[in-house]
């Protein structure tokens, strides 16, 4: 009869998988025990910690809704979401660097045509975006679908705001590459912002005297066929945010500096009503194949 004890009970929970059918399956959950048994070893995990523990999970999960997703603010607090990140874009030589999906991407966007301005009714300060979509040549590609979405003036996505279902969509929107592999828009410049500190998650980043804040950045999903499907963010350049994002989602290749501009017109040749802001970047896709993310669900949590 085995001795459930210390010593020999990872060894049986262990044990207790050999018939799984998928090897891959098998395999996660032979890690999974093994690390959670090393975990309560190697801190003598007490009861009351353990309790905690249970609750704060528990708290999470009842914190979600179909408007919120406090999981994924977990996983991006702790590293987890870029580190399963890295490790899923280890080769990226030439290539433009990947970041988190966030909470807030709703799924395919309306398509709207260049120079649009994706964010009408908002009030802060205006910014032209205009970017490339290119192979690792720089080669254009051309009829590339590319979403993108941020956050507004006072760090507030739109799916976060109480009417959204009736008010709809702002500040994120669908662009599809010309023949030289451009797209460009019009927007707001966006600002650093706090994630949400009205749930678990929120209190232990305040416990463990984290900040909770994260860098002004900009959302792309670049989708192009026959490459790996890129999402990233570019983040704005002075930021004072930029070396501690709560979520660990700065690269340096991502961060662009945006330029603070007087000229009476765009790039596109319309005419700017007061000084603008101009954002240059262009994407390198990487040969391949992949599904784009279907989003998990809408969040009031940021990443």
């Amino acid at each position: 009869m085995p001795q459930f004890n210390d010593t020999e009970l990872t060894a049986a929970v262990i044990g207790s998988f050999e018939e799984t059918p998928d090897p891959r399956v098998k395999f996660l959950m032979e890690e999974l025990v093994k690390s959670l048994h090393d975990y309560v070893r190697k801190t003598d995990l007490t009861f009351d910690e353990w309790g905690y523990a249970i609750d704060f999970l528990t708290r999470t999960g009842q914190k979600c809704t179909s408007s919120r997703q406090e999981f994924i603010l977990l996983s991006d607090v702790l590293g987890v979401s870029m580190l399963v990140d890295a490790v899923n874009h280890r080769e990226r030589e030439g290539a433009t660097e990947t970041t988190v999906l966030g909470p807030f991407y709703v799924g395919e966007h309306k398509p709207m045509p260049h120079g649009a301005d994706i964010s009408p009714d908002l009030a802060g300060e205006r910014m032209f975006v205009q970017s490339r979509v290119t192979d690792l040549g720089g080669k254009p590609l051309a009829g590339v679908p590319v979403d993108v979405w941020h956050a507004d003036d006072d760090g507030y996505y739109d799916s976060q705001k109480p009417d959204y279902e009736t008010r709809g969509p702002s500040s994120r929107a669908r662009f599809v590459t010309d023949a030289d592999g451009r797209f460009f828009f019009r927007t707001i410049l966006p600002c650093s912002y706090p994630i949400p500190t009205d749930g678990p998650v929120g209190e232990m980043i305040l416990q463990t005297r984290r900040h909770p804040m994260r860098p002004a950045h900009v959302h792309f999903l670049v989708d192009a066929p026959g490459y790996e499907p890129l999402i990233t963010h570019v983040f704005i350049e002075g930021d004072k945010y930029i070396d501690s994002d709560v979520v660990f989602g700065v690269k340096s290749d991502l961060i662009s500096k945006i330029e603070k501009r007087s000229d009476a017109v765009m790039p596109d040749g319309k005419p700017a009503a007061a000084p603008w802001h101009l954002m240059t970047y262009d994407f390198r896709m990487k040969p391949g194949k992949g599904t784009a993310p279907k989003p998990m669900m809408a969040v009031t949590e940021d990443a």
